[in-house]
């Protein structure tokens, strides 16, 4: 592998001593190194346990250490020798220090698993983890071989009825309705040879589908009493810790999910590592709170009506669920397993993606692409990849281009690992284009659920459209669907490769953007905005040529303006009132109805409060400078009341009002004149109106 640390060592503003053997005989700069109170960040993960033990038998041992894989990531591929400045961009990323704390989430097993399953699987699954957990089975059938003539474990059976919950919380509910009472039951067989129907099997259950009742069997076990034909079904629940199941994702009641709560599997009865971490499961287990929630940002519910339920749609836990009545939603953090799919579709940024924030991600990938460029690295591309499957096939493929039978992963390509590749979209996608990339690639393997591919294809054809739109050739945006790393390799080489001519290469901004990325998703993606438009080639054309808007694909815009129907809108204000965003305000001087465009969010909560169905959803990017001025949509004249002149109303709503109620019986005449008074003139016009019905005794002068 070809390392120039002169070259390294300048883009990163340090000196670099190449080491060969750091893990070996070198071993004692490692341990010099880790003494200085300073960073250490080693480039090789391969012996990253080692290194680790190494530190922490070094006595003074203070500097937190960072490890980088550069190796099948750059320097073993055909272009390794092209490599040096994205080496120089993964170290620079890896001295970054690790992302805030945030809250955890605790679960507490104490070892009770329950195995559901035929009972001969279930028992030979319960065999391999009785030593280390309380084990349960539940017998669904007697199997193959039927229950082992040894009672080793508890046995329940009965009808499922629900199962729920999540880590030390599994809830079991079922019906023990069947004759015999497995806890009675010893297993002598006998009722299994003197049943005529043969009803009863070796899971020591009768089938009462094909029972006649003889009742030879209760003849039989009388001296332990275990079979009871008039015993009334009983309601069970039981809470365990771990669920094995073993029936397969087509079974019922089972979760139906695509991400499965922790402490839930599914066993083929072949892969024993799923037993391995079944194992594992006692104790206390922490993992960080994923996610935070802003509910005054949350566009899902105003009103009683639903607007946006891009979280709700895209969870592939279903640990997300609607609370229409307090207007927000609520994310169960024990289902939750941190894919961030939710915060990507979040368009107003009231869920954010916690470990790591938005601005620490924003971060990394600002400081690779500068150090790319401080390296004489041009038209960086960034592989966005799951930390599990994807880094796998990563590892495979920079494994195949050591041994000469792939290319390997090319030098331009900078690949970053996520926790999950749903967790970043548009806005960071528009922030690395921004900072100086000329692609982002996500790389999709086998672990995702099919609505994240989806959500972020929706994405990105609202990313390249504002893209194009302002006058960046090419295509910037790419999902990379692969499982095998001969797949990958072939896509990066078709969509990445050195020998592309310049003229087929996307373009972007000619100036990389120095902003930060901010906390918040709106706020960072208004700064991108507002870079790529100052760089635009759209933008800088004659003002009398170019576009005023550009148009964006409806399915997962966050961005655009809403249309009023004048002829509709009686500027109630409901829309002002449902907006979570603050982009339809109202005018305290005079009726009208007005719009902060950059605010719009899309949500369509203002189109579904509407009572008069007046406002329509416009997805696009407004290339005008009012984007982000208050904007008038729609006005209307006030009525002043006929009597004292005092505007309390709009002309549209009174008009409206009038012209529905003039065919109703009880405003007719003076009674419908009234209509057309403030308040205060109506009751004083009621209680001089000598011909107004009013209570016997009431004194006009002095109203009850």
């Amino acid at each position: 592998m070809p390392l120039q640390a002169q070259t390294l060592g300048k883009a990163l503003g340090e000196d670099l001593t190449l080491h060969t053997t750091l893990c070996r005989r070198e071993a004692g700069s490692f341990q010099k190194a880790v003494k200085s109170g300073e960073t250490v960040v080693v480039a090789c993960t391969q012996e990253k346990r080692l290194f680790s033990e190494l530190a922490e038998q070094t006595e003074g041992a203070i500097s937190p250490i960072r490890f980088v894989n550069i190796r099948e990531t750059g320097g073993w591929g055909r272009e390794a020798e092209h490599a040096m400045p994205k080496m120089a961009a993964l170290l620079a990323a890896a001295r970054l220090p690790e992302p805030e704390p945030v809250p955890t989430v605790t679960y507490k097993s104490e070892g009770r698993v329950l195995i559901i399953g035929a009972i001969d699987a279930a028992e030979r699954a319960a065999s391999f983890l009785a030593d280390a957990m309380q084990v349960t089975v539940f017998a669904q059938g007697p199997g193959n071989a039927g229950g082992s003539q040894e009672r080793r474990f508890p046995v329940l059976a009965g009808r499922l009825q629900s199962l729920s919950g999540w880590l030390g919380a599994f809830d079991v509910s079922w019906d023990a309705s069947n004759p015999i009472d497995l806890d009675l039951c010893t297993r002598c067989n006998a009722c299994v040879a003197a049943c005529p129907e043969q009803a009863i099997g070796l899971d020591y259950q009768v089938d009462l589908s094909r029972c006649t009742s003889h009742r030879d069997c209760v003849k039989v076990c009388e001296a332990a009493g275990a079979i009871d034909f008039t015993r009334d079904a009983r309601p069970q629940t039981e809470r365990f810790d771990v669920v094995l199941d073993l029936r397969g994702d087509k079974a019922s009641p089972t979760f139906t999910s695509h991400a499965l709560p922790q402490g839930y599997f599914r066993w083929d009865g072949q892969d024993l590592q799923t037993l391995l971490k079944v194992r594992e499961l006692v104790g206390e287990f922490e993992k960080p709170r994923f996610f935070a929630y802003k509910q005054k940002l949350c566009a899902h519910s105003r009103n009683e009506q639903v607007g946006c339920s891009a979280c709700i749609d895209i969870c592939s836990a279903e640990a997300v669920r609607s609370d229409k009545s307090r207007q927000q939603i609520v994310v169960n953090p024990n289902l939750c397993v941190g894919c961030g799919a939710c915060t990507t579709a979040c368009p107003t940024g009231a869920l954010t993606y916690a470990y790591p924030r938005p601005a620490e991600q924003g971060t990394k990938i600002r400081t690779l692409l500068s150090a790319y460029q401080a390296a004489g690295g041009r038209d960086a591309a960034l592989l966005l990849h799951s930390q599990d499957k994807g880094q796998a096939l990563i590892d495979e493929l920079g494994r195949g281009a050591q041994l000469g039978v792939m290319q390997g992963v090319p030098a331009r390509v900078m690949p970053v690992a996520l926790w999950h590749t749903a967790s970043v979209g548009m806005e960071l996608w528009l922030s690395a284009v921004a900072y100086g990339a000329r692609q982002v690639m996500v790389l999709l393997t086998t672990e995702e659920a099919p609505q994240y591919r989806a959500a972020l294809m929706e994405q990105m054809a609202v990313a390249q459209s504002l893209l194009n739109g302002l006058g960046y050739t090419g295509v910037h945006f790419q999902l990379i669907e692969a499982k095998t790393p001969s797949s990958l390799d072939a896509d990066l080489q078709h969509l990445t490769a050195r020998n592309l001519k310049a003229s087929t290469l996307p373009t972007g901004p000619a100036v990389a953007a120095r902003h930060a990325v901010q906390a918040e998703k709106r706020s960072n993606l208004e700064l991108v905005i507002d870079h790529l438009m100052a760089q635009s080639p759209v933008m800088a054309q004659d003002e009398s040529t170019r576009p005023k808007a550009l148009d964006l694909p409806a399915a997962g815009s966050p961005l655009g303006t809403i249309v009023v129907d004048g002829s509709k809108c009686t500027l109630c204000m409901s829309c002002v009132g449902a907006c979570p965003s603050s982009a339809l305000q109202d005018n305290p001087l005079q009726p009208e109805i007005r719009l902060v465009e950059k605010n719009c969010v899309q949500c369509g909560l203002c189109a579904k409060t509407c009572p008069e169905n007046a406002i329509t959803l416009q997805p696009r990017l407004s290339l005008l400078a009012e984007r982000q001025q208050p904007r008038v949509l729609h006005g209307s004249p006030p009525y002043a009341c006929i009597r004292c002149s005092k505007p309390f109303g709009t002309l549209k709503a009174i008009e409206t009002m009038l012209g529905r109620l003039a065919g109703h019986s009880m405003f007719q005449g003076a009674a419908l004149e009234r209509l057309k008074m403030c308040g205060d003139c109506r009751v004083v016009d009621m209680f001089t109106d000598e011909n107004q019905v009013r209570i016997a005794g009431a004194n006009p002068s002095k109203p009850q």
